[in-house]
C-alpha cells in the first residue's frame, strides 16, 4: 500500500478498507510514517468524514496499536468515565475515590490538556511526585491495592492514540466525531473494563458547540462500545459555563479537595455525584441509577472518597502533604481581581474563551512543546443568572507573567455579559443516551 495514495483517496472523499486503515495508523505508530503524512490524513478525514464502519475500523486500528488488558485476577466489574473536554471539568478526581470506594475497580486512561480543554494528566501532575507513566504491573498493582488507578496512554496501551493525539491538537482536526470515538474508544476497550460512562459536552466551551452534534457524538461512542460488548450510558451535559470555579491544573486539584474533604456544593459536585451514581449502577453495586447517586452521596459525605483519593496520589508517588496542607503549594508572582462596578446578573459566558484565557496565563499548551505552569489559572465565581453586587469579585487570574495576566484579561472581559435583569440558569443533565 501507498500512504499517498491513501490520503488522497480519503481528501476526495472515498471510503477506505479496513486494511488501508490498520496500514496507516500501524506505519504511523512505528515511526514510518512522518507527522506530516500523517497531519493530512487527519485533515482528510476531518474535512470529509468516516463511515460508522470506517470508524469502527480506525477504533480497532488503534487498539490493537498496542496492549489490550484483562485484569483477569480482579473479580469485581470493572468500570470507567470518560469526558470530551470541558473547561474546569475535573469531575475524574472526584468520581474515581468514590466509585472506587464502593468496590468497583476504575482503572482510568485519561488523557491531556487538548486545545482549549484541559487534562486530567496535567492536573494530576500538578501535584509535587504524582507519576502518570506507569508500566502495565504498576498499573495494575495501583488498581488492586487501591480500586482506582489513573494514567496515561503508555508505549504499551494504544501507542496510535497517544501519538495522534497531541498531533490533532496542534493541528486543527479535534472537532471530529469519528477521530474523537476513535481516540475515546481505543484507550477505554484497551483498559479492559466491563461498562463505560460517557460525559459529551454540548455549548460554547465543548468541542461540539450544538447539541445535534453532541448527540451524535454520543450515539456514536455508545454505539461502538456496544459493538464490542461493554454497557455503556452518556450524558449530554452543559459547557455553556466552566464546570465548578477554578479553572488551572493545581487550581482544580484545590477544587476537587474542597469538594472531597470540605464538603463544597457547586455544579461540580452535582455532575460528580450523577456519574459516579451511574458508574455504581453499571458496577452491580445499586439498583437503579438513583440508588446508585444515594450511594455516592453517602461516601462522599462520610470522608471515605477523600481518604481513598490520598491513598491513590500516595500509590502513584505524589506527595500528599500538599493535599493535607494545601496553603504549603507555591503561589504565582501576580494575581489580579475583577470585581463588578455595579448590581447586574451575569447572562452569558463565551467559555472557549475562558479556556484560551487559561492558556494564555500558562495553564496549558498553545504549542506542542510548551511547559506548563501548574499555578497558573483562573477563580471564577459568578454562574449564569447569579445575581451580582457591586464590589463584588468576579475573577481572579494567577500567572508568573504580567503580560500574561493582560492577554487573559482581554479574552475573559470580551467573554462575559452582564444584564440587570435575572436571565434563566443552564440546565446541567441536557440528555441521557442509553
Amino acid at each position: 500500500m501507498n500512504t499517498i495514495e491513501i490520503i488522497k483517496k480519503k481528501r476526495d472523499g472515498r471510503n477506505l478498507t479496513e486494511e488501508e486503515i490498520s496500514f496507516i495508523i500501524s506505519k504511523f505508530t512505528t515511526g514510518e510514517i512522518p507527522d506530516y503524512q500523517m497531519s493530512a490524513f487527519l485533515m482528510a478525514a476531518y474535512l470529509n468524514g468516516f463511515s460508522k464502519k470506517e470508524t469502527s475500523y480506525l477504533t480497532k486500528a488503534m487498539l490493537y496499536s498496542g496492549k489490550v488488558l484483562s485484569f483477569k485476577t480482579i473479580k469485581n466489574r470493572k468500570i470507567d468515565k470518560h469526558s470530551t473536554g470541558g473547561v474546569g471539568d475535573k469531575t475524574s478526581i472526584i468520581i474515581a475515590p468514590i466509585v472506587a470506594s464502593v468496590g468497583i475497580y476504575v482503572p482510568m486512561i485519561s488523557g491531556r490538556g487538548l486545545g482549549h480543554t484541559g487534562g486530567t494528566l496535567d492536573k494530576l501532575e500538578s501535584i509535587p511526585g504524582f507519576k502518570t507513566k506507569l508500566s502495565v504491573k504498576q498499573f495494575e498493582n495501583v488498581l488492586i491495592k487501591c480500586g482506582a488507578s489513573l494514567i496515561g496512554q503508555t508505549k504499551e496501551i494504544a501507542p496510535a492514540d497517544r501519538l495522534i493525539y497531541s498531533l490533532r491538537d496542534v493541528t486543527g482536526t479535534v472537532e471530529s466525531i469519528p477521530l474523537v470515538t476513535a481516540s475515546i474508544m481505543s484507550k477505554k476497550l484497551a483498559e479492559g473494563i466491563d461498562g463505560l460512562v460517557l460525559d459529551v459536552k454540548t455549548g460554547s466551551g465543548a468541542f461540539m458547540k450544538k447539541i445535534s452534534d453532541s448527540e451524535e457524538l454520543a450515539k456514536s461512542l455508545v454505539e461502538t462500545a456496544k459493538s464490542f460488548g461493554k454497557d455503556c450510558i452518556a450524558l449530554i451535559t452543559d459547557m455553556n459555563q466552566p464546570l465548578g470555579n477554578y479553572i488551572g491544573n493545581w487550581l482544580e486539584i484545590l477544587e476537587c479537595i474542597e469538594v472531597l474533604r470540605d464538603g463544597k456544593k457547586n455544579d461540580l459536585t452535582e455532575l460528580s455525584l450523577i456519574l459516579a451514581g451511574i458508574m455504581i449502577y453499571l458496577g452491580n453495586q445499586a439498583k437503579s441509577i438513583d440508588d446508585g447517586i444515594e450511594i455516592a452521596i453517602r461516601i462522599l459525605n462520610s470522608g471515605k472518597a477523600y481518604n481513598k483519593l490520598l491513598e491513590i496520589v500516595e500509590a502513584q508517588g505524589g506527595d500528599v502533604n500538599f493535599l493535607l496542607n494545601t496553603n504549603k503549594y507555591p503561589q504565582s508572582k501576580y494575581t489580579f481581581e475583577l470585581k463588578s462596578d455595579e448590581d447586574c446578573y451575569l447572562s452569558n459566558v463565551d467559555t472557549y474563551e475562558v479556556g484560551m484565557a487559561a492558556l494564555e496565563l500558562g495553564a496549558g499548551r498553545l504549542k506542542k512543546e510548551d511547559k506548563i505552569d501548574y499555578k497558573a489559572g483562573i477563580k471564577f465565581f459568578p454562574k449564569i443568572s447569579d445575581e451580582i453586587k457591586r464590589g463584588q469579585v468576579i475573577y481572579q487570574l494567577f500567572s508568573d507573567s504580567l503580560e500574561k495576566i493582560e492577554l487573559a484579561k482581554l479574552r475573559l472581559n470580551n467573554s462575559l455579559k452582564f444584564s440587570r435583569t435575572k436571565t434563566s440558569n443552564k440546565t446541567l443533565i441536557k440528555k441521557i443516551i442509553n
